[in-house]
């Protein structure tokens, strides 16, 4: 599981001596970081089986001892589907720019779901793991990235229940639908870059775990699941809205799907720099806080 060259590994003070015995030796000197240090994402690369096991260990996890399986995955985005059809689509006559409006919100939920469960596994992720932490060295960024990968068996369940639905109201994709992977990495680089922010900010100060669940439910409001971004007719204000990197997501999802007339081009755009942004924040203060998650957790 983990590379064979790290036989031997000595946890050291800064500024002690090796000796020459050491120094011979197959040793591995750890030492803490200070300051902001550098990303070393080459580091995954070492550890991929031990990010393959995570991942498939958190897929058998999610299921085990459960009556209906990975049903789970669907119910959740079709019951929100059904309860946002009644309100908002029938009790609200919300626009769904010319396409049923099941379908409409549905297609928005698929990636919505993704990107929410991820964020909440990966948030929790390493006090959930605190006994690895505290036991075994490997790469932290490891926990939450393989919480999030998890997710993508539920997606592609739930992608599966969206197409049957197209085909029930004979919607046809769009050649567009060729972008379907690199919206789906843009929202995962969301989850990503805001889970890294929050299980570092989790290990310190454990009621983080309480603003998750009131942070989702105010993006799940701020994103247009339930109402399409043609409400919003002013060019400059719909980009700032963009900033939120799941309008980008979602937009491009039932642009490349369902074939609405929304160009969701500078959007998308808008969103995947605000993602990047904060992946990179996200990156750097993980790694500068990596060094206290054992003493900490």
């Amino acid at each position: 599981m983990f590379p064979l060259w790290y036989t031997h590994i000595t946890l050291r003070h800064r500024g002690d001596k090796i000796t020459n015995g050491d120094a011979n030796s197959n040793l591995k000197v750890l030492e803490p970081s200070r300051g902001w240090v550098a990303l070393k994402l080459g580091r995954l690369w070492d550890y991929r089986e031990l990010l393959y096991f995570l991942v498939w260990r958190d897929i058998k996890v999610r299921y085990k001892q459960t009556a209906i399986g990975v049903l789970w995955a669907v119910i959740q985005p079709l019951m929100t589907m059904i309860v946002f059809t009644l309100f908002f689509g029938g009790l609200g006559k919300m626009p769904s720019d010319d396409i049923a409006y099941p379908v409409f919100t549905y297609a928005a939920l698929v990636p919505w779901t993704f990107f929410a469960n991820g964020l909440s596994m990966a948030s929790n992720s390493l006090v959930g793991n605190a006994n690895l932490l505290t036991k075994v060295y490997f790469p932290r960024l490891v926990i939450p990235l393989s919480s999030i990968l998890a997710g993508v068996v539920d997606f592609l369940l739930a992608f599966a229940v969206l197409l049957l639905l197209m085909l029930i109201y004979r919607i046809t994709p769009t050649i567009n639908v060729i972008w379907l992977p690199f919206l789906l990495l843009l929202a995962l680089i969301t989850s990503l870059g805001v889970g890294l922010w929050l299980s570092a900010l989790n290990v310190q100060f454990r009621d983080v775990r309480y603003i998750i669940p009131f942070l989702t439910q105010f993006w799940l409001f701020i994103t247009p699941i339930a109402y399409p971004t043609s409400l919003i007719e002013n060019d400059v204000l719909r980009t700032l809205y963009s900033l939120n990197p799941m309008v980008g997501v979602v937009e491009g999802f039932r642009w490349g799907l369902l074939g609405v007339d929304t160009q969701p081009g500078p959007m998308i755009l808008v969103s995947a720099l605000a993602a990047l942004l904060l992946l990179i924040s996200g990156l750097y203060y993980f790694r500068r806080m990596e060094r206290v998650f054992a003493d900490v957790v």
